[in-house]
This record gives structure tokens, sequence and C-alpha cells, in this order.
């Protein structure tokens, strides 16, 4: 399944606008606090797919009766530009457990790129829920290999969304078809284009770049 939140009219339009409009994204910590922003109503919204459980809340006053998830979910976001976006997922997801991968573009002297899947620090994820976060998600290499690095060192989920700011219908595609069934692709917007090195177009530009500064 593939959620477009874009479709829609809510303010993480607002927040997705201002983290593609280049006058803005010079601020740094306004970029940071967008991806937050972006991955809080985005835990909003992934929220309303949990399983839920009545439970009994006692207070002063008596007993409430609440509706509660009773999932055990893991965060995970790929380094840099996961990080603000991740944060932003926790702040919601407060009781959540918290992973995070290395991985990176390993450019050969043609241009071309392997993706390479450096380091992994993650709990258990047996029979959990994984939320995999990562702000841009271009041709979906990435994604599918951190995925795979984590099921052989950590465990079966029981089931997998993935959250991304912004997509390529490409890389929305190579998941769907790379990710087991039970997974839900959640996408604030969707944009049609790659270029030849696998930006995506209109795009953001690197988001990791724009939140921590220019890397060698």
């Amino acid at each position: 399944m593939t959620i477009t939140l874009e479709k829609e009219k809510t303010v993480l339009n607002t927040f997705i606008a201002e983290l593609r409009d280049h006058d803005i994204q010079k601020d740094s910590m306004r970029f940071r606090r967008n991806l937050e922003r972006a991955g809080e109503i985005m835990a909003y919204e992934l929220s309303r797919k949990l399983n839920y459980v009545q439970r009994q809340v006692e207070t002063p006053l008596g007993m409430a009766e609440m509706w509660l998830p009773e999932e055990k979910i893991v965060i995970v976001s790929i380094l840099r530009a996961g990080v603000p976006f991740h944060q932003g997922f926790l702040n919601f997801f407060d009781r959540a457990e918290s992973g995070f991968v290395s991985a990176y573009r390993k450019y050969g002297k043609d241009g071309a790129f392997k993706v390479k899947v450096e380091y992994i620090s993650c709990s258990d994820l047996t029979d959990k829920t994984l939320i995999l976060v990562d702000p841009m998600l271009a041709t979906g290499t990435s994604l599918v290999l951190t995925y795979n690095a984590l099921v052989e060192h950590n465990g079966q989920p029981k089931t997998t969304h993935v959250a991304a700011i912004v997509a390529s219908e490409e890389g929305v595609e190579y998941t769907r078809r790379h990710m087991p069934k039970n997974t839900t692709v959640w996408c604030g917007a969707v944009d049609q284009e790659l270029t030849v090195k696998s930006y995506i177009v209109p795009g953001i530009g690197d988001a990791g770049d724009l939140a921590f500064g220019e890397k060698l």
C-alpha cells in the first residue's frame, strides 16, 4: 500500500513547501525543524493504521476506558538526513525503540554508484512494527538494502512502514516490488523525475547537506 499525504489539504504541505524553497533552505535550523515537524505529522497519520486495545486508566476520580496502541515499535533512520525526521516520529512514539543505519552511495569513475551499508545499530525486530524513515526516497535501492541488512542481523518484523517526505515515482515502484507485502509506504509528496545521478526533481536537494552542512 502507498499513501501520499500531499493529496490531503493539511499543514504538512506548508512544511514540504518550505523544505523545497531555495531561500528558506538557507536557514539550516529551520530546515531541520521542518524535517522534524513533517515527521510528527506523518507519525500521527501512521498511528491511525496501528492496532489498538482497550485498557483502563485510573484517574484521581475514577477509571477511564482508553484505546491504546498495542504494537512494539522500532523507528530506524538512515544517517544522516534521517536524524531530524526520526526525531519527529520519536516525539509522538515516545516509547518506541530506535535504530540507525549508515548507508551511502559509492560512485565509480563512470558516475555509476553502488549503495553500501556500513553500520547498523538496532534492537531485535522480531515480531515488532518497523518504521523506516528517510526524508528522500529516490531510487529505493538504499532503503531496500537497509531493510535486508536489518532483517539479516536483527530479525523479521511483523509489519513494516516506510516514511519519506519526498519520493520519486520510480523509487516508490521499486520499493513496492522489493519490500514484503505487509509494507506500507508513506510519502509526503511524489515527484515524477529522477536525474541521471538519481536526484529527485524538483525534489529538495541534498537533505543531509541542507540540515548539517556540506560533506567532503
